[in-house]
């Protein structure tokens, strides 16, 4: 359930009843030539969905679809808001939330806004407000590669472009990561890609979509059980 679709009575019994608010965030950024720029905020939606079939006193909040992407600059489309306003935006949206649902929980897909989202998190636990976050995590290509592009075709085949689909910098993370802290993804790859994305299928998003999921439900169960009816 959407909390965007509900009148505000309906809210109020939900609320009422223990509902929490499970808020997407994700990115306006490049994801190579072939994925479209909602690809983190797709995949933290989905998620949030996903989550409140397993759970019905989840409900989902509007995505947040803007982040700290500063990293992406000079790709066209990519659109930052940077690591400030991102963490002021949260710990407001947290305060304000905190005062209708028992607990709010931030479903993070863009790797990029780990610091400010565990910052807010933590100024609003603080505060002694019942937060929680969610990062999803996987191994190997960190970014356009083949678990975002399998995720996409799982979720939005429509909008891949398999096609345009090209390998980019390869290294490990490690490896590239000052050089990414230094000079952005530009210094890294002139595709926008790390990671092969080109043998990425459906069939692997969906296996991965069931694993996130699944962690994704027990992180919830671990922080705030489920009440019996």
């Amino acid at each position: 359930m959407h909390l965007s679709d509900l009148a505000f009575p309906d809210v109020a019994r939900r609320a009422a009843a223990g509902a929490i608010l499970a808020v997407p965030i994700g990115a306006t950024e490049q994801h190579g030539p072939h994925l479209p720029l909602s690809t983190d905020t797709d995949i933290a939606v989905a998620l949030c969905e996903n989550l409140a079939k397993g759970r019905p006193d989840v409900l989902v909040a509007p995505a947040v679809p803007y982040g700290s992407s500063g990293e992406h600059a000079g790709f066209a489309g990519t659109v930052s808001i940077g690591r400030a306003a991102t963490e002021l935006l949260l710990v407001e949206l947290g305060r304000s939330a905190t005062e209708t649902f028992s607990g709010v929980l931030f479903v993070s897909a863009h790797g990029g806004n780990a610091e400010p989202v565990g910052r807010a998190v933590a100024t609003l636990v603080a505060e002694s407000r019942d937060v929680s976050v969610f990062q999803p995590r996987w191994r190997g290509e960190p970014h356009a590669g083949a678990a975002e592009t399998a995720l996409q075709l799982t979720l939005r085949p429509g909008a891949v472009r398999m096609s345009h689909a090209v390998a980019g910098d390869r290294r490990p993370l490690h490896e590239v990561l000052p050089l990414l802290r230094s000079g952005g993804v530009r210094a890294v790859t002139d595709t926008g890609v790390l990671g092969d994305p080109t043998n990425a299928t459906a069939e692997d998003g969906a296996v991965l979509l069931k694993d996130l999921g699944t962690q994704l439900l027990a992180h919830v169960e671990a922080w705030l059980p489920a009440v019996a009816p």
